[in-house]
């Protein structure tokens, strides 16, 4: 999860905390392959577990090197905020709340729309099974290409990049529940949260279900602009890529998606073409 990021929002105070959450998110994903093997006596991919567990520690080692794209724009962004918003009040937090999960909603929706983004988010739809594990695998390249860009508004309203950054995080922290698909509908819930059944919709390959249930916390955002997917009695979900990748190697993981995006750069023809694979959704022709 993103424990770097709460780790620079909360300072060096809050580490062992923060390792005692990672520490526990990994209890819970390997305690739920253990309970699928040994007490259910079903499949388990361990190897897809570990592969996970590798991308998580790539991830940690890529971030290690400080270097993020976005990092410059939020700091300018901040410099020339329209005001200050500090969390002083249950009005500011709600504020904070929404707005970081309509931006979300707008990232996660280039994530797919946009084969610049897709390129880190396909490592998260690699798994052809949906676990908690799968959950942490988030891929290396995220601050490389700019996904923070996204958050850049709320910074420039009056947040502050430490509480824009924190909020994300937690968003994220909630979603690794979602991942659990042997977890029940929540009855009424299901209209205002993000559930673990909105999110198996999310990670199907279904032509029925591609591209839809971009939220975080909420859903409401999807029913507004048209991307909720219900999950259909007829129709069993099928996790994976719509390509499915059948590797457990970390670094094909990382950069398979692009390495495609490389190599289809190369048979391009043109300025105009490559703009279009670059900026235009995966599998669309060029």
């Amino acid at each position: 999860m993103q424990t770097d990021t709460l780790r620079h929002a909360l300072g060096p105070e809050a580490l062992p905390w923060l390792l005692a959450l990672l520490g526990l998110v990994l209890a819970a994903a390997t305690a739920e392959g253990l309970v699928q093997t040994f007490v259910r006596r079903q499949p388990y991919d361990w190897r897809a577990y570990a592969a996970s567990l590798a991308d998580t520690a790539g991830r940690r080692a890529v971030d290690a090197l400080g270097l993020s794209i976005a990092a410059p724009l939020l700091a300018l962004a901040w410099t020339h905020r329209l005001t200050t918003l500090p969390l002083s009040t249950p009005a500011a937090f709600a504020l904070l709340f929404l707005g970081q999960e309509l931006c979300y909603y707008a990232y996660h929706r280039a994530a797919h729309r946009v084969r610049w983004f897709w390129a880190t988010h396909a490592v998260h739809h690699s798994p052809n099974e949906l676990t908690l594990a799968a959950a942490l695998r988030l891929g290396w390249t995220g601050k490389l290409t700019g996904t923070a860009l996204f958050f850049t508004p709320l910074v420039w309203l009056g947040f502050s990049p430490t509480a824009v950054m924190g909020t994300l995080a937690a968003n994220l922290l909630y979603q690794f529940w979602l991942h659990a698909p042997w977890l029940p509908r929540l009855g009424p819930l299901e209209w205002v949260l993000n559930t673990p059944t909105h999110h198996k919709v999310h990670h199907a390959s279904n032509p029925e279900y591609l591209d839809c249930n971009y939220g975080g916390v909420l859903i409401v955002f999807d029913r507004l602009f048209g991307t909720f997917v219900d999950l259909r009695a007829d129709l069993p979900p099928r996790y994976g890529l719509t390509t499915p990748l059948h590797t457990h190697n970390p670094l094909r993981i990382a950069f398979h998606e692009w390495v495609r995006l490389a190599q289809d750069l190369h048979r391009a023809r043109g300025l105009k073409q490559r703009v279009r694979i670059l900026f235009g959704p995966p599998g669309a022709q060029p």
